[in-house]
């Protein structure tokens, strides 16, 4: 299998249909990952999905897809709250199936981390579904830890997720 040129960038507002059409590939493809289901996202207005990035600031949002030959192959968001900006929370982290373990996730996590580094956040947050998952081993060997208990993916659900979080030492100066 060949290295892929894999360019991570992020979502500018402009964007926002791209970043719909990709976000519902997602649901679509690996609905027991995500806390939103397809069928909610596909009742938001296209006003909505706009909304998203009207308030978007840089110092505390990045939106992020990974791009390889032009085509879309994983995307993922960063958000830092103002009022807590030493945690960064990773999620609606994907990779397209004909992508995956190539190193397109990678790639995407990568950034981010490097990301929350830059704004001085000292640790990544997440969920992931449990079970050895790809998605799982990815963060493990990044060296997010599990932390706290697992819980229902979403009401009712019988699906379980566990909460990883990094530490993110800052740039040795």
């Amino acid at each position: 299998m060949s290295v892929l040129e894999v360019v991570v960038r992020s979502f500018q507002a402009s964007h926002w249909r791209e970043y719909r059409d990709l976000r519902l590939r997602a649901l679509t493809d690996s609905p027991n990952a995500f806390a939103t289901t397809l069928a909610q996202a596909e009742l938001l207005s296209d006003q909505e999905w706009q909304r998203r990035f009207v308030d978007l600031s840089a110092e505390h949002d990045l939106p992020m897809v990974a791009e390889v030959d032009g085509e879309f192959a994983g995307m993922a968001w960063v958000h830092i709250d103002a009022s807590a900006p030493t945690i960064a929370h990773l999620f609606q982290m994907w990779v397209a199936p004909a992508y995956r373990g190539r190193g397109v996730g990678r790639k995407l996590l990568d950034r981010a981390i490097q990301w929350v580094r830059s704004r001085g956040a000292e640790e990544v947050l997440l969920g992931v579904t449990c079970g050895d998952s790809p998605a799982r081993r990815l963060y493990t060997s990044a060296g997010f830890k599990p932390v706290g208990r697992v819980e229902p993916l979403r009401p009712m659900s019988e699906l379980m997720v566990q909460n990883m979080v990094l530490a993110v030492p800052p740039d040795a100066a």
